[in-house]
């Protein structure tokens, strides 16, 4: 998934940004509400963490601007501030969901898993595509019953091909939702990971997901 998290605290921003790049997601960090809302302009993600009290912007004017244009990217609130009435005015602004400082990271980590899937067309942590199966609670891979064992990129990637089963994504498409704007890497490294994923899911079987559909982009079916 691709994350962006826009706190003004920067050691606590590099802390959210460390941990959930290490689990595997896509993360551009913004410093203030107008840099966060140029983020969210500019390309498409699974979900953001906002701080509300940031400078420029806050977090509720944020996602109300955000909201109004259409974008109904989940949104989790970072606050310090815990009174009924706070909370309440958090996720009328729409927000999907509030986590009050101070937080345990694995908390966060599970609620942006419940929140993302929740506004997905998968409703279960569980995808199944034949005899494949990915588990997004887990990060778990396999097929006819076999483990697979795949990096974290190759996870993300095979996580969003599964979420889009039957649909042609094009390489712009994965690779504006894989990596970060901070990716310097080549300009082929889709068709890379597609080759990664191939040798360890499709090899040995008859039948065959991930397929390319030329001039076009790729799918799993």
């Amino acid at each position: 998934m691709r994350i962006l998290v826009a706190e003004d605290e920067r050691s606590l921003n590099r802390v959210i940004t460390k941990q959930l790049s290490a689990a595997g997601y896509s993360v551009d960090s913004a410093f203030d509400g107008e840099e966060a809302y140029d983020f969210l302009s500019s390309a498409d993600y699974d979900a953001a963490v906002l701080d509300i009290m940031m400078p420029k912007t806050d977090g509720i004017a944020l996602v109300k601007k955000i909201r109004n244009e259409g974008n109904h990217i989940p949104v989790l609130f970072l606050t310090a501030r815990d009174s009924v009435d706070d909370r309440v005015n958090g996720l009328d602004s729409g927000a999907d969901d509030y986590l009050i400082k101070p937080f345990a990271l694995e908390e966060l980590l599970a609620r942006i898993r419940v929140m993302v899937r929740k506004n997905s067309s998968h409703k279960t942590s569980v995808i199944k595509i034949d005899d494949l199966t990915v588990n997004t609670a887990n990060r778990s891979v396999s097929r006819a019953g076999k483990p697979i064992i795949l990096s974290a990129k190759e996870y993300e990637l095979l996580r969003y091909l599964a979420i889009n089963s039957g649909i042609v994504l094009s390489r712009e498409k994965i690779e504006n939702h894989i990596w970060n704007f901070d990716y310097e890497g080549g300009t082929n490294v889709v068709d890379v990971y597609i080759r990664y994923l191939r040798k360890k899911l499709d090899d040995g079987f008859d039948r065959k997901l991930i397929h390319t559909v030329r001039g076009a982009g790729y799918m799993l079916k």
